[in-house]
């Protein structure tokens, strides 16, 4: 299965559809394989290039499309740097510190929507029957978006997290760790109040969801890869926690303030 087309042809969505029982088809979708019909790689696209020259090309222009900010390009619409404000830092987190809800919801859609592109766009068009899948195309592929978003080129490689980027290419490759991941952050968010540890343990859990799945390489390194890029990414937030001087979003511990309210 590493090498089948992900998400497959409209013509094996009807023939699954057929053939597969109802818990099959769940448990499928539970593996990220569920038998969607858009977007499927064209065994029949001839790009005109050498294999290689077109996988090259693809990662290049999923590392450029991460390169855009969101919280840099819609910021100079409101006529501000945010890595000049609050803690630096072009991520989504430090957009809501800065300019509020409203920018920050608009960051996060802008931020996931390109890691969410550029992983399409290798599924779509990476060269089929190669040693590399198809489906490693589109987790190399959201790699790439992440490091443009950290290391952007066009905002002089100095970028946000990543986390955003990262959930985009995870809603296309593998749209069912999203909820698992989202209840695992709001559990750390809710109880500790600190964002970075929220983000650095739900990435934590990806690893581990992924080889509890199935463990399909691509799927496992680029798990791998994703939950060591947020330690490092946050390494800065987690040693301000360890001096106990991180920032802490009082107003989002609510289980906190639950559990406090019953030991009274």
């Amino acid at each position: 299965m590493a090498n089948a087309c992900w998400p497959p042809c409209a013509n094996a969505c009807r023939s699954s559809k057929r053939t597969w029982s109802k818990s099959g088809r769940r448990w499928a979708r539970m593996r990220g394989r569920a038998p969607w019909s858009w977007g499927c790689n064209p065994h029949r696209y001839d790009p005109g290039m050498s294999p290689h020259l077109l996988t090259a090309s693809l990662l290049l222009f999923a590392y450029l499309l991460g390169s855009a900010s969101g919280s840099l390009l819609l910021g100079r619409l409101r006529g501000i740097d945010i890595r000049k404000h609050g803690s630096g830092n072009a991520g989504g987190t430090n957009a809501f510190r800065t300019l509020g809800w409203k920018f920050a919801l608009g960051v996060a859609a802008f931020d996931i929507g390109k890691g969410m592109l550029a992983t399409w766009i290798a599924l779509r068009y990476a060269p089929v029957g190669q040693p590399l899948s198809v489906t490693a195309h589109g987790y190399l592929a959201a790699t790439a978006a992440v490091l443009g978003h950290v290391w952007p080129l066009w905002h002089g490689f100095r970028g946000g997290k990543g986390a955003a980027t990262a959930v985009g290419g995870l809603l296309v490759l593998w749209p069912w760790s999203i909820p698992l991941l989202l209840l695992v952050w709001l559990l750390v968010l809710t109880s500790s109040g600190y964002v970075g540890l929220a983000t650095v343990v739900a990435g934590a859990c990806l690893p581990l969801l992924a080889w509890w799945i199935d463990a399909e390489a691509p799927r496992l390194w680029f798990a791998i890869g994703i939950a060591l890029y947020l330690v490092f990414t946050h390494r800065s937030n987690l040693q301000r926690l360890c001096n106990g001087n991180e920032s802490r979003f009082e107003r989002a511990r609510l289980l906190h303030r639950l559990y406090r309210g019953q030991g009274r």
